[in-house]
């Protein structure tokens, strides 16, 4: 399935997507990596953003989730603070095709 374009989505920030009625994913793009994961946070299930594409920390440096302030690592979606520490973000399999980001 299609996402969008990947020149589409702006170099280091995070953007969220709708791919089903039951799954909302978001992808942080950095250079030629694009991670992506549920919108879901393992500790208590609700969305990691309170505002529109608002998922990572001041810094940029890391997915912050806004209900607990929990730290998540980009590049695994580890949490390394806060009270799902250890646990990890769902990973969503996403390529770019032809310059169109797919998700399988």
């Amino acid at each position: 399935m299609k996402i969008c374009k990947i020149r589409d989505i702006k170099e280091g920030v995070a953007q969220a997507f709708r791919i089903s009625e039951q799954l909302e994913i978001f992808i942080v793009r950095r250079g030629k990596q694009n991670n992506a994961y549920q919108n879901r946070c393992p500790h208590t299930g609700a969305p990691l953003n309170w505002l529109p594409d608002q998922f990572l920390d001041a810094s940029g440096e890391y997915i912050q989730c806004t209900g607990h302030d929990a730290m998540f690592r980009i590049q695994d979606g580890l949490c390394i603070s806060g009270p799902c520490h250890s646990q990890v973000l769902t990973a969503i399999d996403v390529v770019v095709i032809d310059g169109d980001l797919i998700y399988q």
